[in-house]
């Protein structure tokens, strides 16, 4: 009977080895502890869109008057003939809007996530890095809260370069 126990031990490793992982970072300028209180360290989600938000159904709750109940969603996908899961984000607020990489995203658009992407909503700042992953089954969130801000928007500055150039 032991032996039955490795391969199966094997395969659930090696299921957890396939798993996409969204490394996921979040900020808020008011560092208030409630905010962030039920978010947990990891979520293993099946493949259905995971809804962030302030209502009971939203699978990452984060507690912000402005924020809606179901305000954004990440969304797994496959593209044809890749193994890889893939994800958008989906903003589902009717009232507030997403930032996601330089694009504002209105109700129900979605964008295609990169490796790395750089997300603002309701004064939360959010950094989802993809580790791509073959199951088709389940993904897994692992969740940090930064002290610091993530994205840094750089205004322009002037300068008298043009003074100083012969």
């Amino acid at each position: 009977m032991s032996g039955a126990d490795g391969p199966l031990a094997e395969r659930l490793v090696s299921t957890e080895r396939a798993l996409t992982v969204l490394h996921v970072s979040l900020h808020h300028p008011a560092q208030d502890p409630d905010t962030f209180a039920n978010v947990p360290a990891r979520l293993q989600h099946d493949t259905s869109p995971l809804l962030v938000g302030r209502g009971p159904d939203a699978h990452l709750r984060l507690q912000l008057p402005r924020l809606s109940r179901r305000h954004l969603s990440l969304e797994p996908y496959r593209e044809k003939g890749s193994a890889l899961l893939t994800f958008c984000l989906k903003a589902l607020s009717r009232k507030g809007c997403v930032w996601v990489n330089g694009l504002t995203l209105s109700f129900l658009e979605q964008v295609p996530l990169s490796v790395v992407n750089r997300v603002a909503f309701s004064g939360i700042q959010m950094v989802v890095r993809v580790e791509g992953g073959t199951s088709l089954e389940a993904f897994v969130c692992c969740f940090h809260l930064s002290p610091s801000p993530l994205i840094h928007r750089p205004q322009a500055e002037e300068t008298d370069e043009w003074e100083s150039t012969s």
